[in-house]
């Protein structure tokens, strides 16, 4: 079973939240919901539930400055947003969850889902303090990533990142300082927020780094070959991507 409180100031948003957890998610047990930031940091410093649904626009705030009070937690979060697409990248770059509204019910359960299989109950504070970090308004850009590896929480650079290697739905990172980081997330998911950031996909198991390019291969296939050393496949769907992001198509 599975604790969980809402912090919604929309009691519609709240009434249809609760209904979707009864209908699709009978292992989670709501114990309180809230109304505005005020009441859900009394109810999360109360309660201490395994996850809170929280809303990002309350009344009198919002959900990142109530995170940024309640401080150090392990209750993990799952945000209900209509947030624009930068703030939802910058949830992805912390490695949280999100739920768009009108929440989707098979949205909903995947997340649960994920709180289900990971009840370490791990100090989530290094993703919430880099979420702080990148909604600031000087934040010009999105620069550090967060990786949820299965004993911790480590943030690196999106610069030092060579590549990104997939082996079913696991994806390992291979940095410059040689060192490899394995998150259970696909490499889909990954593609789809670095691309803006100079990453192509040249093969269906490899994502890489434009900055770490060193030279295409024509012969022997195609490959890449990476500050490394690393001889990365490019498939023959692929080789046209990497060309027109190198400029030469």
């Amino acid at each position: 079973m599975i604790n969980a409180v809402i912090v919604d100031d929309s009691p519609e948003a709240r009434t249809s939240l609760k209904e979707d957890l009864k209908r699709w998610c009978p292992d989670v047990h709501l114990v309180g919901e809230a109304d505005s930031m005020k009441s859900g940091l009394s109810l999360l410093k109360e309660k201490n539930p395994d996850v809170v649904f929280l809303d990002i626009e309350l009344g009198d705030g919002n959900g990142f400055s109530l995170l940024e009070q309640l401080g150090e937690t392990t209750t993990r979060v799952i945000f209900t947003t209509g947030m624009d697409n930068f703030g939802i990248r910058a949830i992805k770059f912390s490695a949280l969850d999100y739920l768009l509204k009108p929440v989707d019910p098979d949205e909903l359960v995947k997340a649960v889902e994920k709180v289900k299989e990971d009840q370490r109950r791990q100090n989530i504070s290094v993703n919430l303090k880099l979420l702080a970090e990148q909604m600031r308004p000087s934040a010009s850009s999105l620069k550090r990533l967060a990786l949820n590896s299965s004993d911790k929480v480590q943030v690196v650079n999106i610069t030092d990142i060579i590549r990104c290697e997939s082996e079913r739905n696991y994806t390992t990172f291979f940095l410059k300082d040689k060192k490899q980081i394995v998150v259970t997330k696909t490499l889909k998911e990954y593609e789809e927020l670095l691309e803006p950031m100079g990453f192509v996909r040249v093969h269906h198991s490899h994502l890489i780094n434009l900055e770490h390019l060193k030279e295409f291969i024509k012969h022997d296939g195609g490959y890449a070959l990476m500050d490394d050393n690393a001889h990365v496949p490019v498939s023959v769907r692929k080789r046209e991507d990497l060309l027109k992001a190198l400029g030469l198509s």
